[in-house]
């Protein structure tokens, strides 16, 4: 199983001296003797992109329960006023194009910012500190609220489910899920895998993929099939009408290739080793592009992780 995200816990080891002391001297409550505050917000991250020139930014504010007595934090607390951002990464500009926050107030901790599945939405779901949504996910789409499902579980002809990293459009309406698994063998009892398609010849009870359909609201952990065996070694997977791309790396550094439906080879201007799909926004090797009449154009923007935007490896955006 994948360890927690143990980054995310904030409390000092002082709440926890606080909580064993109660236990030894026969439980005691918070309840009347302390109070919620908010306190900073966190960082922000980019969680998507919706055009050749705009960028998802999202952050949440901490909130921790407080003494009533003298201000100590007593409680864990969690995450809220979940925000999300559009700024301009072609050009420097003095904030913000939009924003929305939810108010949400002290409310148990819930992810909204797990990644983008299309143009204008969002995906989220589950604890923050952990690396897999529970029973329910929720869509954020620009100019609207956040929308909760409760899913359903179900499994394909295997047993091992996969921890959901990715969420992308799909055929027939669907969306496929991918991500990482946690594989049991003797050489390491917790060996992880982070794209669980390339276990195409392991152990037939590891899940590689799901299906996530939300009119059933169901969630089916698969296995690949002949149709689609061909993508097991694809770094990125994600449908576009009812074609297949696949973002699939070479035998060696700069040799990977852009292919449709495991045969079509699409021309990407640029040499490259990995790319993503983020929304309609493709990544090779950290370039931002986009399908123009069927082509791959590259804007010549660069985004390498964090808040900052290049271009001609010079800094153009700054979001920090």
């Amino acid at each position: 199983m994948k360890p927690l995200n143990t980054n995310l816990f904030k409390p000092l080891f002082a709440i926890l001296a606080v909580a064993l002391a109660c236990v030894c001297m026969w439980g005691c409550s918070f309840e009347d003797e302390s109070h919620k505050e908010w306190a900073y917000r966190g960082d922000k991250k980019v969680v998507g992109f919706l055009d050749d020139s705009l960028v998802i930014v999202g952050d949440a504010r901490r909130w921790y329960e407080v003494s009533d007595e003298d201000g100590d934090i007593v409680g864990l607390g969690a995450w809220g006023h979940h925000t999300l951002y559009l700024y301009n990464y072609r050009v420097q500009e003095n904030g913000p194009r939009w924003l929305d926050s939810l108010d949400n107030g002290f409310e148990n901790d819930f992810e909204y910012f797990r990644g983008q599945l299309s143009d204008s939405v969002i995906w989220g779901g589950g604890n923050p500190n952990y690396y897999d949504f529970q029973n329910d996910i929720s869509f954020w789409k620009i100019g609207e609220k956040p929308k909760k499902i409760k899913i359903e579980r179900l499994f394909e002809g295997c047993s091992h489910k996969i921890f959901a990293e990715k969420m992308h459009e799909w055929n027939d309406g669907k969306i496929i899920v991918l991500g990482g698994t946690s594989v049991i063998d003797s050489l390491d009892p917790y060996r992880y895998i982070k794209n669980a398609l390339v276990t195409y010849d392991s152990n037939k009870a590891y899940c590689q993929y799901a299906i996530l359909d939300t009119t059933a609201r169901t969630i089916t952990y698969k296995r690949l099939d002949k149709d689609f065996e061909w993508i097991k070694q694809c770094d990125d997977v994600r449908a576009w009408g009812n074609d297949v791309y696949c973002f699939m790396p070479g035998e060696h550094a700069f040799e990977a290739v852009l292919l449709r439906n495991g045969k079509d080879t699409i021309e990407v201007p640029i040499k490259f080793t990995v790319g993503d799909f983020w929304g309609n926004v493709l990544r090779p090797n950290a370039n931002l592009c986009s399908f123009v009449d069927g082509k791959v154009v590259c804007s010549g923007s660069v985004w390498r992780g964090g808040l900052t935007f290049y271009e001609n490896d010079e800094v153009v955006v700054n979001l920090n």
